[in-house]
């Protein structure tokens, strides 16, 4: 095998949550551009058709299906459509997020576990859900955040503690998975990328926030999905228990 063949994921199948919009797209295309099939999650069941149509048109085949990660009844059915349309579950990509910016002292008890619910428990879910239809050589990647190692200067308390949730989760499932099952689990930290959540920022955040971007921009969506592709592919056979930041260096700014 050369070493661009291992970045292929021909004849796999890939299930993402969090599939219908931002960089869950960006992910999709990515992953089918590599060879793979896709299974697509998301709430918004209405947008996933166009990312299906998106992947087809790349000769891949795909199946969406709307998916509540805070369900684990949905994170059983959407793994289930994986088994029962391609009879396989090579990599999940562990993308559904929502963000929440609340000064701490007026956050309420419901608010707060909303965020922790889908960002940390719903990863949670899902990776139970498919950890045991996996085969060895199978790769977890959980969608992170850079607020889980820094702060970014907005009130974000929630976001912040359930990226930082997924870091930890990432470790241990690693520790357990990778031995017995051959299953790699590894995180993404990215930082600022172009999604709908950087389109809600109050105006002058992004001009705030660049100085301590060290090539001046914000990232975009298919520079995080190749990174994304590394991880789930033989590139980083070697590769598990590990978060890789693609903050364009905020972290040591």
């Amino acid at each position: 095998m050369s070493v661009l063949d291992r970045f292929r994921l021909d004849g796999r199948v890939a299930v993402i949550t969090g599939a219908s919009s931002g960089l869950g797209v960006a992910f999709a295309v990515a992953l089918a551009e590599a060879g793979a099939d896709l299974v697509l999650g998301a709430r918004r069941a209405e947008r996933l058709a166009a990312v299906r149509a998106a992947v087809e048109r790349l000769g891949r085949r795909a199946v969406a299906v709307r998916t509540d990660v805070t369900r684990p009844e949905d994170c059983r059915a959407l793994v289930d459509a994986a088994v029962q349309d391609f009879g396989r579950v090579d990599i999940l990509v562990n993308n559904a997020g929502i963000s929440g910016e609340r000064p701490a002292t007026e956050e309420t008890p419901e608010q707060f576990r909303e965020v922790v619910d889908v960002n940390l428990n719903g990863c949670y879910w899902m990776a139970q859900a498919a950890a045991p239809v996996m085969p060895p050589g199978g790769a977890i990647v959980n969608v992170s955040s850079i607020l889980a190692l820094v702060t970014g200067g907005l009130p974000q308390a929630a976001y912040s503690a359930s990226k930082a949730g997924l870091l930890g989760l990432t470790r241990d499932l690693a520790q357990q998975w990778t031995p017995g099952r051959g299953i790699r689990v590894n995180a993404l930290a990215p930082g600022l990328f172009a999604s709908p959540m950087t389109d809600g920022y109050a105006d002058g955040y992004l001009e705030a926030i660049l100085p301590r971007v060290l090539p001046g921009r914000i990232g975009r969506p298919e520079e995080l999905a190749a990174a994304l592709v590394f991880l789930v592919s033989d590139a980083a056979s070697y590769i598990t228990g590990s978060t890789l930041t693609v903050d364009g260096g905020t972290h040591i700014a």
